[in-house]
């Protein structure tokens, strides 16, 4: 395969919208709304929830020690293993432009996973997706685009951020008093897009329907991914993803990551 293969991008890109750049500018968030459909929309749901629900029926839910002491919350992981539609979204065109105005091109995928917020959750602990990489930070190395399955709301368990918190370019400490944190809110079907630096944590649902949210981690091609994709990939994914994909999971190297100067 050529080298170019390697960049494979697709040939054309929405615009990112002004409004919404400049909002995760200043605050270190944004939303979009209506991104997808109605008919897409259902199909998403209906998929992760019979998922959700196979994972609780044969106890595959796995402890999340974010989640605080109740772990109500119910997280699946490695969501387009999962179901392969889900590809689709990690490598929606929206997402992509996104990506390719924050952090550059090429990236990796860093995990993909979905998150019930359900009755009776503790509060997440507080955290900016990028903690694990060395402080200070100069600019974004990751960014999360998260997709709502159903809708954000305060009273729901949206995610709350601490805006203009990505721009300390560093964690939150434990000996610092609790900032204000306030709910994204946003309809089913909207994009999120958070800057890795944003302080955040899962809300509390204090409804008793529960709420349902896609994540798609994006780093530098720098960062080890934290899912381990050469392991836990399904195969499938890799006989048919597109160049696109493979190169956000890592089967598309450029410079590291080779198999006697080749690709793996």
């Amino acid at each position: 395969m050529a080298e170019t293969s390697l960049l494979a991008m697709p040939d054309t890109e929405p615009q990112v919208p002004a409004a919404a750049m400049e909002a995760l500018a200043r605050d270190g968030f944004c939303v979009v709304e209506g991104v997808l459909g109605a008919d897409e929309l259902a199909d998403y749901h209906a998929t992760l929830y019979r998922i959700a629900r196979f994972d609780r029926e044969e106890g595959w839910q796995k402890r999340y020690a974010y989640d605080g002491d109740t772990n109500a919350n119910q997280r699946v992981w490695n969501l387009i293993s999962r179901d392969p539609s889900f590809c689709r979204l990690v490598e929606h065109p929206l997402a992509l432009a996104f990506l390719r105005a924050t952090i550059g091109w090429p990236a990796l995928l860093s995990g993909s996973a979905a998150n019930l917020v359900n009755q009776h959750g503790a509060d997440e602990v507080l955290h900016a997706d990028q903690s694990y990489m060395p402080e200070p930070w100069a600019a974004p190395h990751g960014i999360n685009i998260a997709w709502c399955l159903d809708a954000f709301t305060a009273d729901n368990g949206a995610t709350r951020v601490v805006p203009g918190s990505h721009l300390l370019n560093r964690s939150h400490r434990a000996d610092e008093t609790l900032p204000v944190l306030v709910p994204i809110e946003a309809p089913a079907g909207a994009m999120l897009v958070i800057d890795g630096r944003c302080w955040h944590r899962t809300g509390r649902n204090q409804t008793q329907a529960p709420r349902a949210g896609l994540f798609n981690w994006y780093t530098l091609p720098i960062y080890l991914p934290q899912e381990n994709w050469f392991l836990s990939l399904n195969p499938v994914i890799r006989q048919f993803g597109s160049d696109t994909l493979l190169t956000l999971l890592g089967f598309r190297p450029q410079i590291v990551g080779r198999l006697n100067g080749l690709e793996p």
